[in-house]
């Protein structure tokens, strides 16, 4: 019985541990963004990345370790009775009982971890994580300023700097603006040649200007002077309190004992639901396992993939269960205790049922697991439907003459059987996480719809226009994933020595497969040219209504700086400042313009009016009571008031002030190249971000060859290990992309990198490692 006992449990716990590793990386991978920005902007150390990596992690885990159990027992179970183990242990007198008491060891492990994270990790962890972001607040004004870039995150200033040389502890800024908006409808402004930058205490930051000018409108009138040297200290616009205290303490970062206390002397509910919440979650490891054992034992024609579908079926139902049971509680529709463990309570029972009914051989069993193997025969249909078509007799002829005619060897059987598999294992990894990461997105949003009352068709549609976002980001990982499982394969049953026996080399025979990555690549470029933009537009969207806010818009009427466009031919350069702007009648409030040297970046002329209005028959704008003021050097040498007046050299037109703020996965290659020429002349939105995303509209496709190519040898040097290890490196080396490539593309969003280098190194450092790495696999 011990060997039984520890064959069973290194089954189920490796198949755990995969599983585990698996959900975690699907929903830890969105966050990595997020982290690595921060990092980037805030010059964080390597010791600050691993802990906020670590900081976030025991949330991700939290909803992860019930899955991990669920995910061991089925699929570890499954294996056993596909390959009739479980036959032959109950013809050894093991009973379904004995099964239930080995798996439960793993299933009070999950619960003991899942105690020990949501009551005593996370709230550890939550609190240290707001503390950490609060510090590295303090060290990001001078990442953040970018070069002709309006920065309105200071408390009554807008900075303004023509070129920026960003550096770890003081930034050099040359042509510096820097408005006081202590007086919205005349700002006090300050130019200076060149600044230094630094970061100073509490979220502030030290400017020492050079070689400037002062220019003041007070009511004794307009006050201007000049400077070798100053320093002001600008404030950030929000304060933080860096301090955490037991009131302001966000409720997820509650001790257990604050929760308690609060959720009980104060009688509030929200503090409840949290303290159920973290008692829930690890109990479901109890609830999930009792529905795996008999599911697991009864699958015994579909084998992994069986358990790997009913597997995704019971998360799903598990957390709609979970997220509409706490939607409820929050409304008051239901009570706590009701709406937070109702889930585990229809699972437990459910199991409860389903072992009865296996002792006593009843067909509520059999019906429940043969859901699994029914939506693997319609997968596995669906992928062999090409092969019994009419049109594949055709194609195939096709190719046949095709090749003739060109007197070519490919492709020959085995490229045929090869690329087969390839596109099989492909299209089944593709389709599974395809479907994990929808099952997620409607979790995050179960408590958005119930709340808001929003119509499945809406959700429905959603997650329609959610899937070719899927696809695009998940091809690469898929054919990484696809190429270990073909070439793992085809090693663990000897077919490779055979093929080399033959004569043929390794370079030959994986020659196909690249072939498909090197389409698959130019046809993921296609895509988002051609289908992607439109899709994500659709999905935020009806996301937005999903989530209850107005329809997205990304124009920008509330901009009220912008600069003028590009000096050319000795023009001065121009910054504009207004109160509003009706675009409906193209006429400005309180308008100011300011005119500069293009050289020196000296304030050359100042006009301002009440307001301006766009004349089409002049094709000027109209000035209405206002003023120009001249300067030269530290004097006004002009001053001129008018009622009426025109600036025929101010050609920007309205529509120059109209522009529409839109995110690059919202645009194709093309589309996002003009509207970063766009941008450039407007000064209102950072274009290093977008010419970081061009560049990587043409870099990320082609990584979907390098994952593949990066694969064979990682595949063959598995041998005889098994798929868990195949996936398990696929997971490694996909994280570690996504760090790498998330790393660069913030540091070229903050001007550490250039943008082209940011996008592609990536692809040239993967690509050397795999190119290195196939060149010394044995051919």
């Amino acid at each position: 019985m011990r060997i039984f006992t520890r064959y069973i449990l290194r089954e189920v716990v490796s198949h755990a541990l995969l599983g585990g590793l698996l959900f975690t990386f699907v929903l830890f991978i969105p966050n990595l963004k997020l982290i690595l920005e921060l990092v980037v902007r805030d010059s964080a150390s390597l010791r600050d990345v691993i802990l906020v990596v670590l900081y976030m992690l025991p949330v991700t885990l939290m909803v992860t370790i019930p899955m991990a159990v669920l995910v061991g027992v089925l699929l570890g179970l499954s294996r056993l009775a596909s390959d009739s183990e479980v036959t032959a242990m109950r013809a050894c007198g093991m009973g379904i009982f004995a099964f239930v008491r080995i798996v439960l060891i793993v299933a009070v492990a999950g619960w003991g971890l899942g105690m020990l994270n949501t009551l005593y990790i996370t709230p550890r962890t939550e609190t240290a994580l707001l503390q950490m972001e609060n510090s590295l607040k303090g060290t990001q004004a001078t990442y953040a300023v970018q070069t002709g870039v309006f920065y309105e995150d200071f408390k009554n200033y807008v900075l303004y700097v023509q070129d920026v040389h960003p550096s770890t502890g003081a930034a050099t800024w040359r042509h510096v603006f820097l408005a006081d908006l202590s007086d919205s409808v005349s700002p006090a402004v300050t130019t200076a040649k060149e600044a230094l930058a630094a970061n100073g205490a509490d979220q502030t930051l030290r400017l020492h200007l050079r070689d400037g000018t002062q220019h003041e409108i007070s009511t004794s009138g307009y006050n201007l002077s000049t400077f070798t040297t100053m320093d002001r200290t600008l404030e950030a616009g929000e304060q933080t309190e860096t301090r955490l205290s037991r009131s302001d303490t966000p409720m997820h970062a509650m001790s257990l004992r604050e929760l308690t206390h609060a959720a009980h002397s104060n009688s509030n509910r929200l503090a409840l639901i949290e303290l159920n919440q973290r008692l829930s979650y690890p109990a479901a490891c109890l609830a999930l396992m009792l529905v795996g054992v008999p599911l697991g034992l009864s699958s015994k024609r579909g084998g992994k993939s069986t358990g790997f579908v009913l597997c995704i079926l019971f998360v799903f139902l598990y957390y709609i269960l979970s997220f509409v049971g706490l939607s409820l509680a929050r409304q008051e529709k239901l009570p706590v205790l009701l709406g937070m463990w109702g889930a585990n309570m229809i699972f437990a029972v459910a199991g409860m049922l389903l072992l009865m009914q296996m002792s006593r051989g009843g067909i509520a069993l059999n019906a429940v697991a043969n859901i699994g193997l029914a939506l693997n025969k319609v997968a596995g249909s669906l992928t062999r439907q090409g092969t019994q078509t009419d049109y594949a007799p055709r194609f195939a002829n096709t190719v046949q003459k095709l090749r003739r005619s060109l007197r070519s060897r490919f492709p020959l059987i085995l490229d045929d059987y090869v690329m087969r598999e390839f596109l099989r294992n492909f299209a089944l990894v593709l389709l599974s996480f395809t479907a994990l990461f929808l099952i997620f997105t409607f979790f995050e949003l179960v408590g958005d719809i119930v709340r808001n009352r929003t119509p499945l068709v809406t959700v429905g549609d959603y997650l329609i226009n959610l899937i070719p976002y899927i696809l695009y980001n998940m091809t690469p990982f898929c054919s990484l994933v696809a190429v270990l499982v073909t070439f793992g394969s085809l090693q663990r049953s000897s077919e490779i020595i055979a093929i080399k026996a033959t004569g043929i080399s390794l370079y030959r025979v994986v020659t196909p497969v690249l072939l498909v990555a090197a389409l698959l690549s130019v046809g993921l470029f296609a895509f988002d040219e051609l289908e992607l933009p439109a899709a994500n537009r659709r999905q935020d969207e009806l996301r937005s209504e999903i989530k209850g806010k107005p329809p997205q818009t990304f124009s920008r009427p509330d901009q009220k700086w912008m600069s003028g466009q590009i000096a050319s031919n000795g023009e001065p350069s121009r910054i504009f400042y207004y109160q509003a702007f009706a675009q409906d009648q193209n006429v400005f409030a309180n308008l100011t313009v300011f005119e500069f040297q293009p050289e020196t970046f000296e304030l050359e002329r100042r006009i301002f009016a009440q307001s301006a209005r766009w004349d089409d028959k002049a094709d000027a704008w109209i000035f209405e009571n206002g003023w120009v003021r001249t300067f030269a050097g530290d004097a006004v040498s002009s001053y001129e008031p008018f009622k009426l007046n025109t600036f025929p050299e101010i050609h920007e037109q309205p529509g120059y002030f109209t522009k529409e703020y839109r995110p690059s996965q919202e645009m194709s290659y093309g589309e996002l190249s003009r509207y970063i020429a766009d941008l450039k002349q407007g000064g209102t939105i950072p274009t290093t971000p977008y010419v970081v995303q061009l560049n990587k509209k043409l870099a990320y496709p082609l990584i979907t060859l390098v994952m593949a190519v990066l694969a064979v040898p990682f595949s063959l040097s598995m041998g005889r290990r098994g798929g868990l290890t195949g996936i398990s490196a696929a997971i490694g080396l996909a994280i570690a992309y996504w760090v790498t490539a998330q790393l660069f593309e913030n540091l070229g969003s903050v001007d550490s990198l250039p943008p082209l280098l940011a996008a592609w190194s990536p692809d040239l450092l993967f690509g050397l490692a795999a190119g290195y790495l196939l060149l010394r696999t044995p051919t």
